[in-house]
């Protein structure tokens, strides 16, 4: 009796413990930090692959430097940034890296009459107006470009990142190629010094101060632009063509990325060729160790991605990103299986882990 009565209890430990194990795998969770670039359309993946999966993704929307310096600290499973890694950054940290989606940074400003892209500016004049040359927005060199277009005399208030960020490192990457001034005095970085104005943290604090101070300019990734229906300009292209942010100039900026000829996918987008082509385009990256010491995390975080890439076109397109093709995506899966290794030495990626 007494052995019937204890091996019942056992057994009821046992299904109670397995019961435990099936909802943890159920709940899990992946944590990545980093880019505010690409933040509205990883939530929205993060949504549909839950309702999907039942696997969660967390992911803090901290800007680039963070998320570089979260993934150095292995304290996230991924990070995320618009700045892609040098090939000898990422081996000196034993990281890889591989793009996501395509978006667009784009300047908006707080004008009263003046209707989103009714604006030109081209990257010259950009640069002078970040430098603290062109200080109202009834300059000659604005006016010049806009004939016809009733100026406002607001003084220009310059908005820009507080934090350490990939729209920045994007942004100031297309000015220091079309001005040699820009690039002397303020340079490409994530963070970079500007000779006035005001900082807001992530797009979505410069989306906010451009919001509330009139005469203001700032830069935010598109998606924050329309979200918040924001006045945005028009840019002049290396083509000598004004053309509008959208998927479609994105997508024409990131047409003749040569993504396979490029050692650990670092390539940038900016000031690209064709007629209709965006001008401050770039990729979004994700940050993953090579050598994984929690193969299962690491392989949640890759079937993520994998999802991502085969079910999540549609979301990033309504949202105005540009997906990757699937040249591209072919060529990311096969870098996991290469590159990305157990403690053991053995590949966390194979192609029976794809999501179907």
């Amino acid at each position: 009796m007494r052995k019937n009565v204890s091996l019942k209890r056992h057994l009821v430990t046992m299904l109670a413990f397995m019961g435990l194990c099936t909802s943890a795998v159920h709940a899990a969770t992946i944590n990545g930090a980093g880019a505010t670039f690409p933040y509205p359309i990883y939530a929205k993946w993060a949504d549909a692959y839950k309702t999907s999966t039942g696997t969660g993704m967390n992911y803090q929307s901290i800007g680039s430097g963070g998320g570089i310096k979260q993934i150095k600290a292995k304290t996230v499973d991924f990070g995320a940034s618009d700045k892609p890694l040098s090939v000898e950054e990422l081996n000196e940290s034993g990281l890889m890296q591989f793009p996501m989606v395509i978006g667009g940074v784009v300047p908006v400003m707080n004008l009263s009459g003046i209707a989103p892209g009714a604006m030109k500016l081209t990257g010259p004049v950009l640069a002078e107006i970040y430098l603290g040359k062109i200080t109202q927005w009834n300059d000659p060199a604005i006016a010049k470009l806009n004939p016809g277009l009733k100026l406002p005399k607001d003084k220009i208030t310059v908005v820009a990142r507080a934090d350490g960020s990939g729209t920045t490192y994007v942004f100031t990457h297309y000015l220091a190629k079309v001005s040699p001034e820009f690039k002397e005095k303020i340079g490409n970085n994530t963070s970079v010094s500007f000779p006035s104005g005001v900082s807001g943290k992530g797009n979505e604090g410069v989306a906010s101060y451009v919001q509330r101070i009139k005469g203001s300019i700032g830069y935010v990734e598109y998606a924050y632009a329309l979200q918040n229906k924001m006045t945005y300009a028009e840019m002049k292209n290396q083509a000598g063509k004004f053309v509008k942010p959208d998927s479609a100039s994105f997508q024409a900026a990131a047409a003749n990325a040569d993504w396979a000829n490029t050692p650990g996918f670092s390539l940038m987008l900016t000031d690209q060729l064709g007629n209709d082509s965006w001008p401050i385009s770039g990729a979004t990256f994700i940050l993953v160790y090579k050598k994984q010491d929690k193969a299962d995390a690491a392989q949640e975080v890759l079937k993520f991605f994998d999802w991502a890439y085969r079910h999540g076109d549609k979301m990033a397109e309504e949202l105005d990103y540009v997906p990757m093709p699937a040249s591209v995506t072919k060529l990311v899966e096969d870098t996991w299986k290469k590159e990305i290794r157990d403690a053991a030495g053995n590949p966390v990626w194979t192609d029976g882990m794809i999501q179907k």
